[in-house]
């Protein structure tokens, strides 16, 4: 039995009996160094979060700045010009949206924007909205209400029990990339998930959605064409739309926000990982002044909004935050990301050719995936070829039987092509003749 204090996340510890956790003992731009001096690339980003790599000098200096001034303080009833600028740099970059509450992780910007959505209808005594619509396949966090409007099952079906129901839509319009026809026009099938909502249109507060790309469901790239008829849909019906930008927020996809793709408004955005550049936990939810006027009122109106983190708003990650949007301009990775994207897919097309041991391959901005060709879907390919990967020096922990790339937006391309060769080798070694 492998014994340890330590109960590691998103793991089966059984499996730490004969693959050990890796020892981190030091980690710069994309690499580990681990205890033993091996040197692994890090091909997720440490969990989708590390866009610009690890111990980027500048997010130090701006961090050791305002450990200097102070760490942190309660901001109910207090501000500080650390936290105003942060909220004034985000609320630029998406001009329909006014104002911004903070918390610590994902999950819990995600509950922020389902409680404030549920909250309003109660304010505009619009009761019969309560229910909640969700994309099948999609993931939203590991907290009851993230997880109630996810279709992950292996994270959520043991919790049935505390969660509510939702409304998933199916047979989404998954594409290669932008240049699948798809992308453009999906009206074929958009009349009959139209169809399938109808029932739900005076009865929805909110839809949540992951804008274009699905991530903890297998990395899957959707139609801007249908997030663009979907958003419609949501405005003329009077719903919320609430865009998890999580993890394809701050440039992953190439651009500032994913949804920017179908030239939509969300009502709600929630924003983490990126944020801070995967330095210090934080995370906040995005919205528009009609929202903040529902709230706005005397407080014995009981129109008041009490959800609240003890480190919301904490003044490190807000002075790494502000530091990492200024080097994402400074050093135009919004436009990087799409480059290497492109040489990312162009090197997944290339293992495929010469191994035969990938299929339906897709991606757009940063990030790039492939599902492995396997003769039993019960078997963990996957998790043998991320055993196989570390083992050559790449840390990919592939989605079950789907690898991807997502790697720091400044990653060097010769990494990347490092990266490529390890892949191919890890395929060829593990996967079936």
């Amino acid at each position: 039995m492998y014994n340890s204090p330590l109960w590691h996340p998103c793991s089966q510890m059984k499996d730490y009996e004969t693959f050990q956790p890796l020892k981190v003992q030091q980690a710069q731009g994309s690499y580990l160094y681990l205890q033993d001096g091996t040197k692994i690339i890090d091909a997720i980003s440490s969990w989708w979060c590390k866009s610009l790599g690890h111990n980027h000098p500048a997010v130090a200096k701006a961090l050791i700045e305002q450990v200097n001034r102070f760490e942190h303080v309660i901001l109910a009833n207090t501000t500080n010009e650390t936290i105003a600028k942060l909220s004034e740099k985000l609320t630029a970059l998406a001009p329909h949206l006014k104002h911004v509450m903070y918390a610590s992780d994902g999950s819990c910007a995600v509950e922020i924007a389902l409680k404030m959505s549920l909250h309003s209808r109660k304010i505009k005594s619009e009761f019969a909205r309560t229910k909640f619509i969700s994309l099948a396949n999609g993931y939203h966090g590991e907290t009851a209400g993230a997880l109630s409007v996810s279709d992950v099952g292996i994270f959520k079906s043991a919790y049935q029990d505390i969660m509510f129901d939702c409304h998933y839509i199916e047979n989404i319009p998954y594409v290669s990339g932008i240049n699948d026809p798809l992308w453009n026009d999906c009206s074929e099938v958009w009349e009959q998930i139209e169809k399938s909502l109808t029932p739900f249109a005076e009865t929805a507060t909110a839809i949540i959605i992951e804008p274009i790309l699905q991530g903890a469901g297998g990395m899957c790239l959707y139609s801007q064409d249908f997030l663009k008829r979907l958003a419609k849909w949501a405005r003329k019906n009077h719903i919320h739309l609430i865009a998890d930008e999580i993890m394809t927020g701050f440039g992953r996809l190439g651009k500032t926000f994913a949804y920017e793709y179908a030239d939509i408004q969300p009502d709600f955005v929630c924003i983490a990982k990126g944020l801070t550049a995967g330095w210090l936990p934080m995370s906040a939810m995005l919205t528009t002044q009609d929202m903040y006027e529902t709230f706005y009122d005397d407080y014995q109106k009981c129109h008041n909004f009490l959800h609240s983190h003890t480190h919301t708003g904490n003044a490190l990650a807000a002075a790494v935050a502000i530091n990492v949007l200024e080097i994402i301009e400074q050093e135009n990775l919004y436009q990087r990301a799409l480059g290497i994207g492109e040489y990312m897919l162009d090197k997944m097309h290339e293992i495929s050719h010469a191994t035969g041991k990938l299929k339906n391959i897709r991606g757009i901005g940063a990030v790039v995936a492939a599902d492995l060709i396997v003769d039993d879907a019960s078997k963990r390919y996957g998790y043998q070829v991320y055993q196989k990967a570390v083992e050559l020096g790449a840390l990919l922990r592939p989605l079950g039987n789907t690898i991807y790339w997502l790697p720091p937006l400044n990653i060097e391309f010769e990494i990347i092509d490092s990266l490529a060769t390890i892949t191919q080798q890890a395929l060829c070694s593990v996967m079936p003749a």
